[in-house]
């Protein structure tokens, strides 16, 4: 017997798109899922897109009011995927009504406002999953059990790298993600909040870190209109920048392994130029989410000179056996998004978490907050997730 899941999408750009294409697809990867996620409503503040949405993807009903999802009895799961600054109200709201939330990272401005969400979760009894879609990876599972095995000894040092050209036109338009009010960090949030998510997946909890930040591009146009993805704007009133393009890290972590974090916004020539080295006693390992498929290992006893050999992923790491059929097909991004479907609505099913939770999103905002106060003081910060 399958049962139907009614399910919402609150924000309907890239993102929500994102989410709704995969619970269109999840069934097709996942046929034993005992739930079918049933599209009820999309809302969307801006005039005519959730009645694109609806039109293209087959939501039964549109509103322009995510209050209105709070209410309706036919949605029993929602998507979150509106602006940073309301993720701790809608997350609370559907928390208290009943429903199941899948919010997108990070949850909030703070780690405070990550924190809220994570109670009102574990006070209503529902299953809340985030967006940490890099971890979902089948390399990166692999370099996970890789390292936890003790295949390349003890961990002695990590590099994370997080570089996007996205904002680097300066004629990108100055939109809610440049406003801290609205948008909360700039970087950190965006594109940081993975890399410490990664970290922490890795290799364990980050005790304490020293951050340096910076704005390269410290004003842009003001949009015209309703914007989505990022979209450029010119010669309307120019406005100030208010988060950081870029960021620096050193990372202590409880294990005694020291990393580095950098990410950035505005690096020209770089297109999702996303991965990590991860270096221990014994050998290494290393992942570029443009090679998604590939994973680079170093192992052995010679220690000097030791090669490293590409391994493929295939139906043995993670969940690439749902996707493809033999090593060394190519999975992509939106089959990430996929898996994260599929772990939320198992959560559901089972009353079990499965993947990334707000619990992990709390950790990962703890850790944003320690750059924010290490970037403001010049000095080292602890990292106190209190959860």
């Amino acid at each position: 017997m399958v049962d139907t899941l009614g399910v919402a999408v609150i924000g309907f750009g890239w993102m929500g798109r994102v989410h709704t294409q995969a619970y269109a697809r999840v069934r097709h990867h996942y046929p034993r899922l005992p739930l079918v996620p049933e599209l009820v409503t999309v809302a969307e503040e801006v005039p005519g897109r959730a009645e694109e949405a609806a039109a293209q993807f087959g939501f039964a009903s549109t509103t322009r009011d995510w209050r209105e999802v709070a209410a309706d009895p036919r949605v029993e799961a929602v998507s979150i995927t509106a602006p940073n600054f309301l993720h701790r109200e809608i997350g609370v709201a559907m928390a208290e009504a009943g429903k199941h939330i899948w919010i997108e990272k990070p949850v909030g401005l703070t780690a405070e406002d990550a924190g809220a969400v994570a109670d009102a979760v574990a006070k209503a009894g529902v299953q809340g999953a985030v967006g940490f879609n890099y971890r979902n990876a089948p390399a990166v599972e692999a370099a996970r059990e890789l390292i936890a095995s003790g295949e390349i000894g003890t961990v002695t040092h990590v590099r994370i790298r997080l570089f996007s050209d996205y904002a680097a036109h300066p004629e990108g338009a100055l939109t809610w993600r440049y406003e801290r009010d609205r948008g909360g960090s700039g970087v950190l949030g965006d594109l940081a909040s993975h890399g410490t998510d990664l970290a922490r997946h890795l290799l364990g909890d980050i005790t304490s870190l020293t951050a340096d930040s910076a704005i390269f591009l410290p004003e842009r146009a003001r949009p015209t209109g309703a914007t989505a993805g990022h979209s450029r704007a010119s010669g309307g009133e120019l406005g100030p920048v208010e988060n950081e393009d870029y960021v620096s890290c050193l990372l202590r972590f409880a294990s005694g392994a020291r990393g580095v974090l950098e990410a950035c916004r505005v690096s020209v020539g770089e297109q999702n130029n996303y991965g990590f080295e991860v270096h221990g006693t014994k050998g290494a390992v290393f992942w570029d989410f443009r090679r998604m498929n590939e994973l680079g290992i170093s192992r052995g006893t010679t220690y000097q000179d030791q090669s490293v050999t590409t391994v493929y992923a295939g139906p043995g790491h993670g969940e690439f056996a749902a996707f493809q059929p033999g090593a060394a097909n190519s999975m992509g991004y939106d089959d990430l998004k996929v898996i994260e479907a599929y772990r939320f609505l198992r959560s559901v099913a089972e009353g079990t978490p499965h993947g990334a939770t707000l619990t992990d999103a709390v950790h990962s905002a703890a850790t944003l907050d320690a750059m924010a106060r290490s970037v403001a003081s010049g000095a080292w910060a602890d990292v106190s997730a209190g959860a």
